[in-house]
């Protein structure tokens, strides 16, 4: 590392902003293998792999009141290795595979550890999503994977700076709360605590291409806007749980938030940006419209909801953080939740995960699981036959 601190320090972009503090939970996944891992070599191809992607090494610093920085340290990444006597699939605690990181001040924002166990090795990640979203995440795991096999993987691009809002930062008017979730689809709320994972179950469902087909035609019917396989997903995973959860939220209202990673939508963006490039696409409606609206009917808003996410869009939300940030401080981010906290899903679609890709020349992973603590999150992971829905359920 540099001497000079600025050189060490990377500004936080304002969505970035919106996973620090008390509360904000990590991106978590586990990784299964059937052979053993080499520890020495994982260890020196990771501080290769980190001179690609400075910040996975880093602690949360605070620039200023308005600002958070990731600060590049050695002592910003944690790696583990420990010895179980219990295989994988036989092991239910899951969580004894992972170390979770805090995005608080002084803390290692990455954390790294390896399960020797009588059936081959587990690599569990946990990764501040302050330093990264899904793709991001992955991202960084297939370029590690790749350089320990001595392949070439497209680098990646560091720019905070291209996520700048082109409007008056400064301005006067105090940025309220319904100004939040209309223009960022955020919620301004209680402080987040600190979930348990005992708080906590996981529910799976698999969601098969053929009975999904059957479904999509059959919906598709209704309108010609032309839906996806995952607006029907978050459709129906909406129906069957926000009427579970929903607790009498405000005004009788639920919500259905779906991250949309931009790379893909904007012209000229870096297609290898490493950090946050998502906004959330969120529907309101209410409980008797929840209960009563048709399954495309449905889809259909939440299509409509994601396809407004375009530059202008974009633009707004930033501009929105920024000025709240400015107005408040960074500590009001611990007042921010990405889904309503009592009468909302997020829905985050990661079916296209290169989970075979995570390979150490011990063979593609055998299995893999997602520990991310997002309570009434779900997770479209890729499945054989379809898709697998990972639900992060709060226990009644």
């Amino acid at each position: 590392m540099k001497n000079n601190l600025s050189d060490r320090i990377i500004p936080l972009s304002s969505i970035d902003h919106i996973f620090t503090g008390t509360g904000s939970y990590p991106i978590e996944f586990i990784f299964a293998y059937q052979e053993k891992l080499d520890v020495k070599s994982l260890r020196s191809s990771l501080f290769e792999i980190i001179k690609h992607f400075p910040p996975v090494s880093s602690k949360l610093v605070k620039l200023t009141d308005k600002e958070y920085g990731f600060e590049l340290s050695s002592e910003g990444l944690e790696f583990e290795v420990q010895e179980s006597s219990i295989r994988f699939k036989e092991n239910d605690a899951k969580y004894d595979y992972i170390n979770p990181v805090s995005t608080v001040e002084g803390d290692p924002l990455t954390k790294i550890k390896i399960t020797h166990t009588p059936g081959g090795s587990v690599l569990g990640v946990s990764i501040s999503h302050a330093i990264a979203d899904g793709f991001s995440y992955f991202h960084f795991l297939s370029s590690w994977a790749k350089l320990y096999q001595e392949k070439s993987f497209f680098p990646p691009i560091h720019q905070r700076s291209l996520l700048v809002s082109n409007q008056d930062e400064f301005q006067k008017i105090p940025v309220m709360p319904q100004d939040v979730l209309r223009d960022a689809g955020l919620f301004i709320k209680d402080k987040r605590k600190v979930i348990k994972k005992e708080d906590l179950k996981w529910e799976s469902r698999i969601f098969h291409f053929v009975e999904l087909k059957e479904l999509l035609a059959q919906e598709q019917k209704n309108t010609d806007t032309r839906l996806s396989f995952n607006d029907i997903i978050t459709a129906q995973l909406s129906k069957e749980y926000l009427s579970k959860w929903q607790a009498g939220g405000e005004e009788n209202t639920c919500y259905i938030s779906c991250p949309v990673d931009f790379r893909r939508i904007l012209d000229g963006f870096p297609k290898t940006y490493f950090g946050n490039a998502v906004s959330l696409a969120t529907t309101a409606l209410s409980v008797e419209e929840l209960n009563s609206v048709s399954l495309s009917d449905l889809a259909l808003k939440i299509r409509t909801n994601v396809k407004k996410v375009d530059r202008e869009r974009i633009n707004t939300n930033l501009s929105c953080l920024t000025v709240l940030r400015n107005q408040q401080s960074v500590n009001i981010f611990e007042n921010i939740h990405v889904m309503h906290p009592d009468s909302g899903l997020l829905v985050t679609n990661l079916s296209r995960l290169p989970v075979p890709e995570i390979e150490f020349n011990a063979g593609s992973p055998s299995d893999y699981s997602i520990l991310t603590q997002t309570v009434r999150g779900a997770v479209i992971l890729p499945h054989p036959d379809g898709f697998e829905v990972r639900l992060c359920c709060p226990i009644d």
